[in-house]
């Protein structure tokens, strides 16, 4: 009984570790639908040798309550080291619950990008890879 018990409570709580997880996301997509969901979504991106663009789209499962955030944009080598590359900043409205914003790529290579709100906490993250 005791090891059924055990069991039970283990598989409870990794399903709230995994939707805790997986509730604040950072999309890589072509387009957004106006409700806010990723439309052509990807983890890898080919662009034109003069640079392209797509967008990125944070979805929370709560309201922003900030005025503005920030995407800090990494290239990482092939040892995983990351180097700043820019960052972009955005307005936004304190009951969002989902934003998304325009990025455009000149280089191919790996990307990682952070999303912050104003108050310098991470909403979200997520890895790229653009290819000429």
């Amino acid at each position: 009984m005791k090891k059924l018990l055990l069991i039970v409570l283990l598989v409870i709580s990794a399903s709230v570790v995994s939707q805790a997880v997986n509730a604040q996301s950072l999309y890589f997509c072509e387009d957004v639908s106006k409700d806010g969901y990723p439309i052509g979504e990807s983890t890898v991106f080919t662009i034109p040798s003069g640079g392209g663009y797509l967008k990125m789209l944070v979805r929370l499962p709560y309201t922003l309550d900030v005025y503005s955030v920030r995407y800090e944009v990494y290239k990482v080598d092939s040892y995983g080291n990351e180097t700043y590359d820019n960052t972009i900043y955005q307005d936004t409205e304190k009951s969002w619950v989902w934003f998304w914003k325009q990025i455009t790529f000149y280089k191919s290579g790996n990307y990682n990008v952070y999303v912050y709100d104003s108050n310098n906490y991470l909403l979200a993250s997520s890895s790229i890879k653009i290819k000429y």
